[in-house]
Order: structure tokens, then C-alpha cells, then sequence
């Protein structure tokens, strides 16, 4: 008799074979974590370069701005131009560039700015300032020279300003204020003046 030989498998799957499998996705994973990493410098990078930061801090803004608020800072707003009246901008402080201020312009190059009898002139023309806290009680005259601007606090009275200390030279001007970020229940786009007027018209 024939001996009876029953037919098996000859494929023998490698008791390795998953250990071999394993340091390709252990690759895979560092890839990912690499490349998320790369991904999140990229980012904060692109974001830094066309916007920062800051908090507000003191009363020299009020109303506008309150001590403790966040405001996102757009730093390509004056790359290619010049502010308008009534653009809140933040700069490195002229006497201390380490430092930096929140104020609103309000004059341009070339324009003569005068506080006489608690109102503000620029070229002759009243300005109708809804946003300030008080009439400035001091006066004076400026003329604000080539390739700067002029800047006060909202809180006329009791802010270091152009009016203290000069104009800020244009590349001091970090960007504009655009968002107030914090806390939540002030959130919200920073008006500019030409809005804040329109609001405060009958």
C-alpha cells in the first residue's frame, strides 16, 4: 500500500514578519510628528510676521481700550502707505523702543496740530472726537514733521503722548489695531474714526 499523504501548506509566514513590519511605522510616525512640527513653526511664523499681540496696559485708551485687553495688531497695514486720522496704532515708544504704546493718530506728515480751549485742530478743522474720554485741559501747537505722526490717548488728560514728547517716527509704527481678542465680552473690530463718527451721528 501507498502510503497516504495528506497535502499541506508549504507557505510558512516568518514569525518576524511583524517586527519587520514594525520599524517602517515607527518611521511613519516620526515622519508625521516631524511634519506636524515643521507645519506648526511655518504657521507661527506666517502668522507673526503679519500680525502681533498686545496688551493693553493702563487707562491712557479709555473708553476705547481698557488695562488687561488683548488687541491683535496688523503689522502689513502701513507697509506700502501711510495711517489715516484716526487709526489706533501701536509703536516702540521713541524714547525707549523697548517699549511700546497704543495711541491713536492724529496727525499726518506735514499737518499742524493745535489744542486750543479743549478741542483739537488739525490744518484749521475742528476735529469731532466722539471716542474721548474728556476735553484736553492743556494747549499747544505742533507741526509734525516729514515721515512721522502725530498720536494722543483717547484719555486726553491722563496719557504720555505726542503731546508730551513729539511724534513717532514712522518706523517705530509696529501696525494698526484691528481686534480686541480679550476678554470675551469686549471682543470685537476696532472702529477707526470715520466709523466711530458715523455712529455717534444723529
Amino acid at each position: 500500500m501507498e502510503p497516504n499523504f495528506q497535502n499541506y501548506s508549504t507557505e510558512i509566514q516568518p514569525e518576524n514578519q511583524e517586527a519587520e513590519n514594525e520599524p517602517s511605522g515607527l518611521f511613519r510616525f516620526f515622519v508625521d510628528i516631524l511634519e506636524t512640527l515643521i507645519l506648526s513653526v511655518l504657521l507661527f511664523v506666517g502668522i507673526n510676521a503679519i500680525s502681533a499681540r498686545i496688551r493693553v496696559d493702563g487707562s491712557s485708551m479709555e473708553p476705547s481700550f481698557h488695562t488687561g485687553e488683548f488687541v491683535i495688531v496688523n503689522r502689513l497695514a502701513y507697509k506700502f502707505g501711510l495711517p489715516e486720522h484716526g487709526d489706533v496704532v501701536v509703536f516702540h515708544w521713541p524714547r525707549d523702543p523697548s517699549q511700546e504704546y497704543i495711541k491713536r493718530v492724529i496727525g499726518l506728515p506735514g499737518n499742524q496740530v493745535k489744542v486750543v480751549d479743549g478741542q483739537v485742530y488739525v490744518n484749521d478743522q475742528v476735529l469731532v472726537e466722539p471716542y474721548i474720554a474728556a476735553a484736553p485741559r492743556y494747549q499747544g501747537s505742533w507741526q509734525v514733521p516729514a515721515d512721522q505722526v502725530f498720536v494722543l490717548g483717547d484719555n486726553r488728560n491722563n496719557s504720555s503722548d505726542s503731546h508730551n514728547w513729539g511724534a513717532v517716527p514712522m518706523e517705530n509704527v509696529i501696525g494698526k489695531a484691528i481686534f480686541v481678542y480679550w476678554p470675551p465680552p469686549e471682543w470685537g473690530v476696532v472702529p477707526d474714526a470715520a466709523a466711530a463718527n458715523a455712529a455717534n451721528t444723529p
